[in-house]
């Protein structure tokens, strides 16, 4: 299909125009491969490379990711199968939605622990509690066990490590912690995960409100010429 002529579909009937879009795989495929982008981002480049180690709210962040990417997964197996659909935005809108939640959580402590606040640097525990008490940082302790604190995201490279010139020019960019553009202190990391969280949340609720209403459309066109048909048999 022609970008023109999406456009004129959406312009026509938005509605059901989002809601086929759904029904192709593409989109939940991208959403799942953006969220595994974000957990291994996070894990091998800033955890592993650049020395940066991961909160509690980090962790929990990992998870609201990794929810959301099997969401994607199980809704991109067969994307018109309402049962795979259904599963697939439980999880995706269940992880956004707590992202957004341990996202804000985490700017907060943030905001706290550089400031004069100090009684606001509260819930970060070396100890995690993940949702249904899953010992998550037993299972996989490299990528679910805090070993940081929680508003405190720069480099903390080990004694006797030996870095690569990029691997100096990176950690001393992050010296003072992770922001969008570090010289500036523009936007933390938990700025930019609510952002990305809020985002993927609101277009999630949109498409299924969609496609709620277009079911609710078909059911009652279905109705419709079932009750036409029964009354031009009457008649």
């Amino acid at each position: 299909m022609k970008l023109s002529e999406m456009i004129g579909n959406f312009r026509s009937d938005p509605i059901g125009t989002i809601s086929q879009w759904q029904d192709k795989r593409f989109l939940w495929v991208f959403m799942a491969a953006l969220s595994l982008f974000m957990v291994i981002l996070a894990h091998s480049v800033f955890q592993i490379w650049l020395y940066m180690r991961p909160c509690e709210q980090c962790v929990y962040i990992r998870l609201a990711f990794f929810a959301m990417a099997f969401g994607g997964i199980v809704a991109a197996i067969s994307p018109s199968n309402s049962g795979l659909k259904i599963v697939g935005y439980l999880f995706a809108i269940w992880g956004s939605f707590k992202g957004v939640l341990y996202s804000i959580k985490l700017n907060k402590i943030h905001h706290a622990a550089h400031s004069d606040d100090l009684f606001g640097v509260q819930g970060c525990s070396p100890e995690p509690t993940f949702p249904f008490h899953l010992p998550l940082d037993k299972w996989s302790p490299e990528w679910f066990k805090p070993t940081g604190d929680c508003g405190y995201d720069n480099p903390i490279i080990p004694d006797g490590a030996q870095l690569s010139s990029m691997q100096k020019a990176i950690t001393d960019f992050y010296a003072d912690g992770w922001y969008l553009w570090p010289p500036a202190h523009f936007m933390n990391m938990a700025q930019c995960t609510v952002i990305t969280f809020g985002v993927i949340l609101l277009a999630l609720l949109v498409a299924a409100a969609c496609w709620v209403v277009t079911l609710v459309r078909k059911r009652q066109a279905a109705a419709h010429v079932e009750t036409s048909s029964y009354t031009g048999k009457l008649a």
